[in-house]
């Protein structure tokens, strides 16, 4: 239960867009290698977070400063980014 209210947390601080990015948050697209990509919009304080920054070292190792989708590529499972992002808060 302590998960599923973890998982609905971090599902309202991190929110989806479909275009657009407001001031002070980031687009970052997450997906394993085989999974399609979701793209969500993230506050820009997280780069500050040393939880975050674990992800963003996952994805340097993986891409480089490469991106394939265009913006912040986050290589890990959903459930791992909501786990890490639901700490944050």
């Amino acid at each position: 239960m302590a998960f599923l209210r973890s998982f609905l947390g971090a599902k309202q601080i991190i929110r989806r867009e479909s275009s657009s990015t407001p001031r002070g948050f980031m687009a970052v697209y997450v997906g394993e290698n085989d999974q399609k990509k979701k793209r969500y919009v993230v506050p820009v304080s997280y780069l500050n977070q040393p939880l975050f920054q674990q992800l963003l070292s996952k994805s340097e190792e993986e891409f480089g400063y490469d991106h394939p989708m265009g913006g912040l590529t986050i290589p890990c499972h959903e459930s791992l980014f909501f786990t890490v992002t639901s700490q944050i808060q």
